[in-house]
């Protein structure tokens, strides 16, 4: 880290993007010093598509692919992977981004002042929309764990820090975003990307693989990348491989050289990551040695056999978690809720356009007990019941303490957040889910 050496490598996994070339023009124009930036880019692309006009040039190393021979984004980034040369320091960033003014001098000055020979920065980009007219609001985000998945996997989400950090001062994070990624370039030689992975699991995964080879995790404590999430014309990988997202849809037909369907390899995948969070050996693309799973685990609050989080890790609060009682997890109990909105209650922008709400639980004290995203698919489902009646939200987490109140944070396609909605939660609309199987 200190070998004076700053040449980045860029790694960029792109699924017929049109926001590819300006992801990269903007990534060059932004940059302090353009000249120590080396770009690998796996380019999953039609024949219809023209190559970029920095194809070719020097600096530039890339991986050709028909999308219809693609495995996914995980896959993707492996083969990216394949083209670091030696570079000192690794980005990985999605094809979808835009930077900020002297992003690269940000990110080795965050590096440096970690202290840590083995860090890596990142989070979920602050979110913007690409056009004419695109706007770059500042806002530094954290990578947040939104709930267990049935499978065990753990679901990560976007939030903002709970208190202010020092003003360029990285923050210790928890987890890791696959879609902004900083470290030292030696990364690529230890954690080498798992192209078995698909989606679900994949952030999970590289978090627990870095810090057991010994990476230190960090949040910058500044917005240095913007990611477009709702990308409303883009190709997606699982709408062209397979059965789309919907409600238990008939897998259309494909030729057969578009191999797996989307739903195979996240199947696939999701077996993979049960099995590295149960300790098992996966080789190149397991756990490390210079520290446990029980020591991550131990750091960021979570059981991975219990499936549950402590209450300093639901709350955001910095890691490493104090150190808390071996039988922590009995304590924590799995609450159900009931949080029903008139639609009177709500903006007319986020019934008409919705983009994703983000609905909230704290106890009595006012203290988050979880977070619960509901994306544009099931809230359009919810709301067809009809324009006037009652839409019901159904959350299950677990908890240390009862749930009291609930706020609603719409997102809308058009009119970007909208102002929060909040209520009580009477007696009648929660309780414990074990006491409810005892009782039957």
């Amino acid at each position: 880290m200190d070998s004076g050496d700053s040449s980045i490598f860029i790694s960029i996994a792109a699924y017929r993007d049109p926001q590819l070339t300006p992801t990269v023009l903007d990534c060059i124009a932004k940059a302090a010093n353009p000249r120590r930036l080396r770009f690998g880019v796996c380019w999953q692309r039609g024949e219809e598509e023209e190559r970029p006009p920095f194809f070719g040039q020097t600096g530039f190393r890339f991986v050709e692919v028909d999308w219809r021979q693609s495995r996914g984004a995980c896959w993707a980034r492996a083969e990216a992977m394949k083209l670091w040369r030696q570079e000192a320091w690794f980005l990985q960033v999605d094809s979808h981004c835009r930077f900020a003014a002297g992003w690269d001098e940000k990110l080795l000055r965050a590096a440096k002042s970690t202290g840590s020979q083995k860090p890596i920065l990142g989070s979920y980009a602050t979110p913007f929309t690409p056009g004419g007219a695109e706007v770059l609001r500042p806002g530094p985000l954290r990578v947040a764990l939104q709930a267990f998945g049935p499978d065990g996997i753990p679901q990560l989400r976007p939030a903002g820090f709970r208190r202010n950090p020092p003003a360029g001062q990285p923050v210790r994070a928890r987890f890791l975003s696959a879609g902004f990624l900083f470290t030292v370039g030696d990364f690529v030689r230890e954690v080498p990307y798992d192209p078995d992975l698909y989606f679900m699991g994949e952030e999970i995964a590289m978090t627990v693989r870095a810090f057991t080879h010994g990476y230190d995790l960090f949040h910058p404590a500044e917005t240095i990348v913007w990611h477009d999430y709702l990308r409303l014309d883009a190709r997606k990988h699982w709408s062209d491989h397979g059965d789309s997202c919907g409600s238990e849809p008939s897998p259309p037909q494909f030729p057969e050289s578009l191999g797996p369907s989307w739903s195979e390899l996240d199947s696939i995948s999701r077996r993979k990551v049960q099995r590295l969070l149960q300790n098992e050996p996966l080789g190149a693309f397991g756990l490390g040695s210079r520290r446990s799973l029980a020591e991550y685990e131990a750091y960021a609050g979570l059981s991975f056999s219990q499936r549950k989080a402590q209450r300093y890790t639901i709350q955001g609060d910095e890691p490493p978690n104090p150190p808390a009682a071996p039988d922590w997890a009995q304590s924590m109990y799995p609450w159900i809720v009931k949080v029903g909105i008139e639609p009177s209650q709500l903006p007319a922008a986020a019934r008409r356009e919705p983009a994703v709400w983000y609905l909230t639980i704290q106890d009595a004290e006012g203290r988050e007990l979880c977070q619960l995203d509901l994306p544009a698919e099931r809230l359009l489902q919810l709301q067809c019941k009809g324009q006037e009646a009652p839409i019901v939200l159904i959350g299950e987490f677990f908890s240390d303490s009862i749930p009291a109140a609930w706020t609603l944070w719409p997102l809308s396609r058009a009119g970007g957040w909208l102002g929060p909605v909040s209520g009580r939660l009477p007696e009648g609309d929660f309780a414990i889910v074990k006491e409810a199987d005892e009782a039957d």
